[in-house]
This record gives C-alpha cells, structure tokens and sequence, in this order.
C-alpha cells in the first residue's frame, strides 16, 4: 500500500509512519522539512508548507490513501485535496472529539456536532472544534464514500508535546503527597498513541469509510485511579491530597470541570470492531515514564512545580 502522510514527523503522526512502515507500506511524507529529518530514512520526502500554501511537491505522484495528521483548518484541507484530486483513493482525516456539542456519557459517532466555522483562522478553544468539523464536511463533500474520519480523544505516548499523562507519571514517580486541582472520581480516556497509529493503518487496509472514536483506555478510569496506576508502574507510593482548583495554573493536565466530564465518557465500540487495540494504561504509562527518563526529564511547562506543591500541600 502506498500511503501520503501530511505531516508524520510529530506526535501522532510520527505513531502512525511508524505503524505504516512496520506493515510494510510504502510511505511518503509531506513536511516542511523543520523537524525529525533523522526519521524514517525508508520513507520518501516531499517539501511543502501549509501555512503559506505551498503544495507544489504533490503535484505528480499516486498514492492509495492520504492521511491528514496536520489539517486544522478548512483552507489547509481545500488546497490539499485541490493539490492530490483523484491521484489518491481514500483521505482519512485525523479530527478531534473537539467536535462534539456537550453531550451524555457513552456518545457515540452519531452525536450531534457543532456548527462548522469557515470565517477565522485563528485557533483557540472556541474555534478548534468548529473548524474541525468545517474539515470533515470538506472531505467528505469531496470524497464521498473514499473519506474516512478519526476523531481521538485525549492522546498519550512516548513523544508526547502536550505533556498530560507525562506530568502525572513524573509527578507519581516521586511519590508521596500529591496534590491534584480536582476531584478524585472525575473520568479520564486516554489513547496510546500506538493504539491510534494502528487503527488508522488498518482502517487504510480495510478501505473502511465513515467515522470513529480513537478512545481509550480499555478499561474506564479515573485521575484518582491514573495516578496510582503511574505510581504503580515506578515503584512508588502516593497520598492523593484534593487541593481547591483555583490553586493551579491554567490548563492543569487532564484536570476539568464537572460540566466537561461527558467528554471524558465516549464510546469506542465503532472503532475497537474496527481493529482499535486497548493497551493498558499501565503500559502506556510505564513507556512514558522510559522515554522521558531516556530524554533526561526537560522542564514540561504545565502543572505545579515541585516547589510551588509543596508550598501548596504545606498550607493544608
């Protein structure tokens, strides 16, 4: 199988080039060129920028599918069907549950969503889901019956930019008190990147159209239960000490307010039919733990600071 990815050199895409080439599938990536030039040396290159329009590379060449890991906005996925047109069989879109309105826990793909937006191109929690979903009216108005669309949750792994899961096994792996902005009982999903990579490769094989959930974990969680299950995995001991939220910095990782915790709560019975792995957290979390130790544990930039905690713990 000739695969197109657009992008493939972060995070999730750098999951799914990886799951791609283990299969045996030729694969060519389109990237500016700026980061991970040192992988996937069996992967042919092509140099392109979506920020400025410049799709020339994808001028010639024909591929069995495309995946677009890098689409955010409507103009990016426009000019690139415009650019690809019929040289492609399917386009599986990588979309967001960002999509969805607020809706009950065990949603499913048939849940309504929110309005698209076409008017902006600026990205922020208001406009990021709409946007999205103004993308997958894109492809599939385009594609019909060769569009696919993925729509992870939250993702987790080794490489991971975002840091969610990577504060908490860090901060577990000291053990002791830990003091979490939230409430114990809140649900988390989470997805192994790995688990994402391989249920979009295998929807490529099956040439399966329509649209799944990429959430996990197998079994439903908790923060509570993800943070002794990190502590676990490094051999450490936790006290969970509840701290009142207006104590913590913004964006507090996989912390959210009750109202937010149906989207915690979504289905994945379309996509585990469809070849969706479940990792156990605990694996997911013991990979993490490895590979941040490996890179020697760079400052994350979210949560508290090891300081700011105990100063924090020392008050109650």
């Amino acid at each position: 199988m000739r695969i197109l990815v657009l992008g493939g050199t972060s995070f999730v895409g750098r999951a799914i080039v990886d799951d791609a080439l283990r299969t045996g599938a030729e694969v060519t990536l389109f990237t500016r060129g700026r980061t991970g030039r040192d992988l996937f040396p069996a992967a042919a290159r092509l140099i392109g920028d979506r920020d400025t329009g410049d799709y020339a590379a994808l001028g010639t060449g024909r591929w069995d599918a495309v995946v677009d890991v890098s689409g955010y906005l409507p103009r990016h996925v426009g000019q690139a069907m415009d650019a690809l047109g019929d040289r492609v069989g399917r386009y599986l879109f990588i979309s967001s549950q960002a999509v969805y309105t607020r809706t009950g826990p065990g949603s499913d793909e048939s849940t309504p969503r929110r309005a698209p937006v076409r008017d902006t191109e600026e990205l922020s929690e208001d406009t990021y889901g709409p946007l999205k979903a103004a993308c997958e009216d894109d492809v599939t108005a385009r594609y019909g019956g060769r569009a696919t669309i993925v729509r992870p949750g939250k993702v987790a792994g080794p490489h991971d930019p975002q840091s969610g899961l990577t504060y908490w096994v860090r901060r577990a792996a000291r053990g002791g008190r830990v003091a979490l902005p939230g409430r114990p009982e809140q649900p988390v999903q989470l997805v192994d990147s790995r688990d994402l990579a391989r249920l979009v490769v295998r929807l490529l094989e099956d040439d399966r159209p329509g649209a799944f959930h990429a959430v996990g974990p197998a079994e439903p969680t908790t923060l509570a239960g993800l943070i002794t299950t990190c502590a676990e995995v490094a051999g450490a001991q936790v006290e969970i000490v509840p701290v009142p939220a207006d104590t913590a910095p913004p964006f507090f990782p996989l912390v959210h307010a009750e109202p937010l915790w149906p989207a915690q709560r979504r289905s994945p019975a379309r996509a585990r039919a469809a070849g969706l792995p479940a990792t156990p957290l605990a694996v997911t979390a013991a990979d993490v733990l490895a590979w941040d130790r490996a890179r020697g544990e760079p400052p994350l930039g979210h949560g508290f600071s090891p300081e700011d905690e105990a100063r924090l713990l020392a008050r109650g």
